[in-house]
């Protein structure tokens, strides 16, 4: 798929805060999803000190069957910082959407969209980059806070930050820990917790974060999987 033409990467602590926060003021936060035929999930990993490798499922609805996997690979550009963790893996995974041959209705981001300190984690950022509907579904929470939340698959709490309903922790298998889902682009939460919750075959995670993860990590999960390039230059 073409990546469409982005900012440029932050080259300090202080460009990328305040880069976030011009994005953020970009999210749309209402639900634009039409026709969701192909599902994708991402997931970065470290297999080996000073990499990282970025890995896309493309997943077909409502079978999940995955039909396409894309893979890169390369030297991370910016530090590890909490809160600016986009900026150190989104250029590995724009590369790896770049080598898919279709492209998705709707993105499942193993990640914060906008349960972030200024509202713009990876999920958005993504959303925002490619232009196409995004979700936060991350396996722990960044900030905020909810109430107790039921035991049941479905249940959940809003998840509150300053008096703002950032996200829910949504219950997504019996009796395992919530999963923290927010807005990431093109979607409001309604949205987001009912295609978290569609996505979902038995396990916590959603199916298509749950395969990105295992690609991620050097299994291949798809028909068409393409090797990681490398020592990808990513800037």
């Amino acid at each position: 798929m073409e990546i469409p033409p982005h900012h440029p990467w932050p080259a300090s602590t202080e460009e990328a805060f305040a880069l976030q926060l011009r994005l953020a003021s970009q999210v749309v936060r209402r639900e634009r999803l039409a026709d969701v035929r192909l599902v994708a999930g991402v997931d970065v990993s470290a297999p080996r000190r000073g990499l990282v490798r970025g890995a896309v499922v493309l997943l077909r609805y409502p079978e999940l069957d995955p039909v396409e996997q894309a893979l890169a690979e390369g030297a991370p550009p910016f530090p590890y910082i909490p809160g600016l963790l986009s900026f150190r893996e989104s250029p590995v995974l724009l590369a790896a959407f770049a080598r898919l041959q279709r492209t998705p209705d709707l993105i499942l981001v193993d990640g914060q969209g906008i349960a972030h300190p200024r509202r713009c984690g990876i999920a958005s950022h993504l959303g925002l980059i490619l232009g196409l509907p995004t979700i936060g579904c991350a396996k722990s929470r960044l900030i905020g806070h909810h109430g107790d939340v039921g035991p049941a698959a479905g249940d959940y709490g809003e998840l509150l930050d300053g008096g703002e309903v950032i996200g829910a922790a949504l219950r997504t298998r019996h009796g395992a820990n919530p999963m923290y889902v927010s807005i990431g682009h093109l979607v409001d939460l309604a949205a987001a917790l009912h295609w978290t919750l569609a996505c979902c075959r038995g396990y916590r995670l959603p199916e298509p974060t749950r395969l990105a993860h295992q690609a991620a990590a050097g299994r291949p999960v798809a028909p068409e999987a393409q090797p990681a390039a490398e020592q990808l230059t990513l800037l």
